[in-house]
């Protein structure tokens, strides 16, 4: 399983949302710090989900990484837009 697929899978899991866009940017990044050859270093993530719009904006940012997990540490980045 990608990378991309673990954030999809873990994320619909935990949030059911209604816009969910994975993005793979590693190829933007190729030979830059943080690169690490995979082709899996550098995400970004738009989610939106019903379970995320009462929270402030740094508690909808906790919820996301705890639900990505230890996805967080194996990737150099990991850009988030979470409504």
């Amino acid at each position: 399983m990608t990378v991309e697929q673990e954030i999809r899978e873990r994320l619909t899991k935990a949030f059911s949302p209604t816009v969910l866009d994975v993005v793979n940017e590693s190829r933007r990044h190729a030979g830059h710090a943080g690169d690490d050859g995979s082709g899996e270093s550098h995400f970004a993530v738009r989610i939106r989900a019903e379970a995320l719009a009462g929270m402030p904006r740094l508690a909808r940012h906790r919820a996301v990484q705890a639900a990505l997990g230890d996805i967080t540490r194996r990737v150099h980045a990991l850009a988030l837009d979470i409504g």
